[in-house]
């Protein structure tokens, strides 16, 4: 008897301000496009917070300076560090500007994808994609509700469901409930994929690692 695989659920927890995990969402992409059997994978973004600290306001403050702030290193070593990760996202085909990014925490655009997520998966990866570009591309404030309004409705999604849903705390307790779970899989960096509750994939891998698994997963 033949046994066909039903679906693969993916699990990806990752942070906006991540810059690994906007490499590695086009990483995995690559290789679901070489995937024989991508129709039966189903992508769920988690969210987790590389620094939970970051107050509501950040007055603006751009990467490069609160590296210099809270790292203790030199404007030097920072701009040489960020220039080996925008060498890396081009080499993926993304154009990143790191000098543009605004510090910002995450929670609400965590809240915004998940609020995407319940309208439909591809809706969450849509908003994903659009909250990474604001981020390392555009320079936008990811915090700033007005402009996570802006790309709700870029993403396809309802503009009075949205100033709703920044009107409240909605989906906040999603968000805690994503990184309480992380710390239960003892994930302590991101991006981290998890495959059928039962493989992982840490870290922004080439395609070619992220379609080895897609295959053994399936093949499981």
């Amino acid at each position: 008897m033949s046994f066909t695989l039903a679906k693969i659920n993916i699990e990806v927890w990752s942070d906006i301000a991540c810059p690994f995990c906007y490499i590695a969402k086009h990483h995995f992409e690559k290789a679901l496009e070489q995937f024989a059997h991508k129709d039966k994978v189903e992508l769920e973004w988690k969210a987790y917070q590389l620094n939970p600290n970051v107050p509501e306001d950040t007055h603006g403050e751009s990467l490069i300076d609160s590296f210099v702030r809270e790292k203790g290193m030199s404007k030097q070593q920072a701009e040489g560090l960020f220039a080996n990760v925008v060498n890396m996202a081009k080499q993926t085909g993304l154009d990143f500007h790191m000098d543009k990014v605004v510090v910002a925490n995450t929670i609400n655009a965590h809240r915004l994808s998940h609020f995407a997520k319940g309208k439909s998966r591809k809706n969450q990866n849509d908003i994903e994609e659009l909250l990474f570009r604001a981020y390392f591309t555009e320079g936008k404030n990811v915090n700033d509700k007005d402009t996570l309004i802006k790309i709700g409705i870029n993403g396809g999604l309802d503009q009075q469901e949205l100033e709703n849903l920044f009107n409240n705390h909605d989906f906040a307790d999603k968000v805690i409930s994503d990184i309480q779970e992380a710390g239960v899989f003892g994930i302590t960096s991101v991006p981290f994929f998890v495959f059928n509750r039962k493989y992982a994939v840490s870290g922004a891998q080439p395609s070619n690692s992220f379609l080895e698994m897609l295959n053994k997963v399936y093949n499981d």
